[in-house]
């Protein structure tokens, strides 16, 4: 939304021409930009949220069941991105803004490395998220998860430019020592099932996955600024389709060279809810996940990393609750208070969203102002 705003100042400046001005769209016409552009967020958003509740709980299931695959865990991630191509055929970007056409395009050899970089690295995100949800009971990885938001403020402040304002060094603190607090809870949560061992790796894991995430998501931001600087609908699928691509195959590769292929017969047979289960909990984990991506791309091009990552958190309340319900995980005392903690992070940082939204609305009305009354 800064970024929306920023274009609005440009638009309306100062320097206007008279001619410019008559031409400026009616209040009712910018009104109706702004609610569509809202729509656009609020789909973004229940896409993350949906898919991202949704493949959780799935990929927690599939462990539950009898699936012990980290690498299919981890393909799964990614491998049903061809459904993307559904929505590019069918809303392609082919007349792009006067502002974008006269920046040249970047080059194919430099666009396709970028995406095998991050390909890369979200493939190896994607397998220390499949080995922290094998050792951790779905609440206490979902909170841990949290931290991504304290992970994305540095590198925003660092590779993107966000303000590092006091309620976000705030939140950043609060959801740190949130993650503390669940590290410090192993002994409760460790079973018969899941040593302490294990219980610590798929904490450390989880906690580097977050930090990972977060690299990944400033890293798409900083492209799209830097290197795409195209603001379609395409681009933002082209670079989830191209990426998740990267990321299958090097899951593919390592799900043969671990030699967990082998196994896959047997542990679909095995499965607790059958085959068809097996093989549908598969596919409904890919499709969810695909959901959670296009609104994690989709809210980092019409907003930023770092408000991505924010919404992302929305779904730590919801996340725990049905782990109760359908897992039967334990809430004990140590773990609401960490959940409340992190809450109040969240809190936090969305309280310093509300005040830059609204120094931006006065400085576009004054701005307004100035070009409608100046001489």
């Amino acid at each position: 939304m800064d970024e929306l705003y920023k274009m609005e100042l440009h638009m309306a400046g100062p320097s206007k021409s008279a001619a410019e001005a008559d031409r400026a769209p009616p209040p009712s016409s910018r009104l109706r930009s702004w609610q569509w552009w809202w729509f656009i967020v609020a789909i973004n958003i229940f896409f993350l949220l949906a898919g991202q509740t949704a493949a959780t709980l799935l990929g927690r299931f599939y462990y539950d069941q009898g699936g012990n695959s980290k690498w299919m865990a981890t393909l799964v991630q990614t491998a049903a991105f061809p459904i993307l191509y559904l929505p590019l055929l069918l809303f392609p970007s082919t007349h792009p803004p006067p502002a974008t056409a006269i920046i040249p395009r970047p080059s194919h050899a430099k666009i396709t490395f970028i995406y095998v970089i991050l390909g890369l690295i979200i493939a190896a995100d994607n397998f220390m998220y499949s080995y922290g949800l094998l050792y951790l009971p779905v609440s206490t990885y979902s909170l841990i998860c949290a931290t991504q938001l304290a992970f994305n403020a540095v590198f925003s402040y660092y590779l993107n430019s966000q303000k590092f304002t006091a309620f976000i060094l705030n939140s950043v603190v609060l959801l740190t020592f949130s993650a503390a607090l669940l590290g410090f809870n192993e002994n409760s949560e460790s079973s018969a099932d899941v040593s302490k061992g294990k219980y610590a790796i798929g904490f450390i894991l989880t906690l580097g996955a977050s930090a990972t995430y977060s690299l990944i998501l400033s890293l798409m931001q900083l492209t799209f600024q830097k290197v795409i600087r195209k603001e379609t609908f395409s681009a933002v699928l082209e670079m989830q389709i191209y990426t998740a691509f990267v990321a299958s195959c090097a899951a593919v590769v390592g799900l043969f060279a671990s030699g967990e292929w082998k196994d896959l017969k047997s542990e679909m047979e095995a499965y607790g809810k059958g085959t068809v289960s097996y093989v549908m909990t598969l596919v409904w984990t890919g499709l969810s996940w695909q959901v959670a991506s296009v609104g994690v791309v989709g809210l980092i091009f019409v907003m930023s990393s770092l408000f991505s990552n924010v919404i992302s958190t929305l779904a730590l309340p919801v996340v725990p609750v049905f782990a109760v319900i359908f897992f039967h995980d334990k809430m004990n005392g140590v773990k609401i208070i960490a959940m409340l903690i992190a809450i109040w992070g969240f809190a936090s940082y969305l309280y310093q969203h509300y005040l830059d939204d609204s120094k931006a609305k006065k400085a576009v009305g004054q701005t307004e102002y100035v070009s409608a009354h100046g001489s």
